[in-house]
């Protein structure tokens, strides 16, 4: 086995053992940023720049590595790394960006903790070699004669997914920028979920686990389900200790009807 499988195989079971424990201990202790944020977490950043810098690996790693791989003038393959990168250049330029216009004219009411940031820019490396380089390189593509079919249903989660989870973080931003504190947010998924941010991520990698069809994309989509899912839990249960009675009752956490 070359140093680079080795390297792929460790990285992947590291990915899949990591969820447990992470859904676990979210189950106990909040990250501190957005409305769980805290003192005793060390230095803080700007929050925009916070979000670019641990979310930038997805970008230049992926672009680094994707060329490298034997299957890189692969259509197949170019069309799975698009649709990766798409959704990571709305999430490490875009929305800080928005972060910072929506926000800039007000004072800050507390920066990102860089502990947080380095934890989530730590799995950002690891989770882009594993997906750039399964793309790029491990994948058959030669032998997967489902691949175009399988590669629409997941495209339509994909797309699905994308969706509410941008909308969502819109209406979230429109109304931290309009100031005066908290406020229930209304309309389109916020109607049936707390999380609909949340809620729009997960299913988006779920499209890509069925698109790329591989242990890389599951064992992405079971982490961000590990990590997402106990964060809007703690999401829904503030919201209901905010605003109580006034908190709409048919709301779930983040799977709607459901939990």
């Amino acid at each position: 086995m070359s140093s680079d499988q080795t390297l792929f195989h460790y990285t992947l079971l590291s990915l899949l053992l990591s969820g447990p424990p992470t859904a676990l201990s979210l189950l106990f202790l909040q990250a501190p940023y957005g409305k769980h944020r805290r003192p005793g977490w060390g230095p803080t950043i700007y929050p925009p720049l916070a979000w670019f810098l641990m979310e930038s690996p997805t970008l230049w790693l992926t672009l680094l590595l994707f060329p490298l791989g034997r299957h890189h003038s692969n259509p197949r393959a170019q069309t799975l790394i698009s649709l990766f990168l798409l959704h990571y250049l709305h999430r490490a330029i875009i929305y800080p960006l928005k972060i910072h216009f929506r926000t800039h004219e007000r004072k800050p009411t507390g920066g990102f903790p860089v502990t947080i940031a380095a934890m989530a820019f730590a799995f950002n490396l690891l989770n882009s070699y594993l997906q750039a380089r399964w793309v790029s390189h491990y994948a058959d593509y030669r032998s997967d004669g489902w691949f175009w079919w399988r590669f629409a249903g997941g495209l339509a989660v994909f797309a699905g997914g994308m969706a509410a989870n941008v909308t969502a973080d819109m209406v979230l931003l429109r109304l931290k920028g309009e100031g005066g504190g908290y406020r229930v947010p209304r309309g389109g998924w916020f109607e049936v979920v707390s999380c609909p941010n949340y809620f729009g991520e997960v299913v988006e990698w779920l499209g890509w686990a069925l698109m790329t069809w591989s242990w890389a994309g599951l064992g992405f989509f079971l982490y961000t389900c590990a990590n997402l899912v106990p964060r809007a839990r703690a999401n829904h249960k503030w919201y209901l200790e905010k605003f109580g009675e006034d908190y709409p009752k048919n709301r779930k956490a983040v799977i709607p009807f459901v939990f």
